[in-house]
């Protein structure tokens, strides 16, 4: 998660965007904190998903293969 001042500032220049635009350094930092969310979303999610088991209304486990695959990885290290 991105600390609270980034997505605040992330909000400001999203806002100031819609009403005036930005300059071109507002422009490539809000494009830099975008990236920056997404990678750390990104990575939560990925570990979000490294602990699921998907299991059918049998009980079987149906986890896709290549979900098992990085969960597999991810154990190894």
């Amino acid at each position: 998660m991105l600390p609270k001042d980034k997505l605040a500032r992330i909000n400001t220049l999203a806002k100031k965007a819609k009403e005036s635009g930005l300059t071109e350094v507002e422009a490539k930092e809000q494009s830099a904190l975008r990236r920056e969310y997404l990678e750390t979303f990104r990575s939560s999610m990925l570990n979000t998903l490294k602990g699921v088991t998907i299991v059918d209304p049998n009980g079987d486990d149906v986890t896709p293969k290549k979900l098992k695959e990085v969960q597999n990885k991810s154990h190894l290290h």
